[in-house]
């Protein structure tokens, strides 16, 4: 079980995303999750910094798509003014979303990578699909109740893989 719930990296953030190494180990889609991931949780649309960011990636020939547990309402709004495909409401680590946004990017499952800020959702369901899963740091600390929970046992985890030489902290 604790194979499904290792990242195959793990960074500080977005920014520290090597995009030339995921493009030399053939991936071409990055499907990320919202909230923590590429914003703090409250922040209601996207700011400049994260608009640079996906230009560099669409330049280096990236397609991306968000998949968020959010609502529809938030993930909406937030995927428009950032002017990418998204999925709200997405149930993860179930599968199914992350096999959508792949079908509606045109690449398999290996062709893509998901980045996230927790190991129990975004890893754990890139992992099942066969995706290439990056973890990183949540961006904030505001979070909703559940995840609040899950962050104890997501600590637990990443404990146990350091343990065992199976991930490394992200650099400063």
């Amino acid at each position: 079980m604790l194979k499904k719930l290792t990242p195959d990296l793990y960074v500080k953030d977005i920014f520290h995303i090597d995009l030339d190494e995921l493009s030399a180990r053939g991936i071409r889609a990055i499907i990320t999750d919202l909230d923590n991931t590429l914003v703090a949780w409250d922040d209601p649309l996207p700011n400049q910094k994260l608009h640079l960011w996906l230009k560099e990636v669409r330049d280096k020939g990236f397609s991306v798509y968000i998949v968020s547990n959010n609502s529809q309402e938030r993930v909406q709004k937030f995927a428009k003014a950032l002017g990418v495909p998204a999925i709200s409401k997405a149930v993860k680590p179930r599968r199914g979303a992350f096999r959508t946004a792949c079908d509606a990017l045109g690449v398999k499952p290996e062709e893509a990578a998901v980045v996230g800020d927790q190991v129990f959702t975004d890893v754990l369901g890139g992992n099942r699909l066969g995706l290439y899963t990056i973890l990183v740091v949540p961006v904030g600390t505001k979070e909703f109740i559940g995840t609040k929970f899950m962050r104890m046992l997501e600590r637990f985890v990443l404990r146990k893989l350091k343990m065992r030489g199976l991930t490394d902290s992200p650099d400063d």
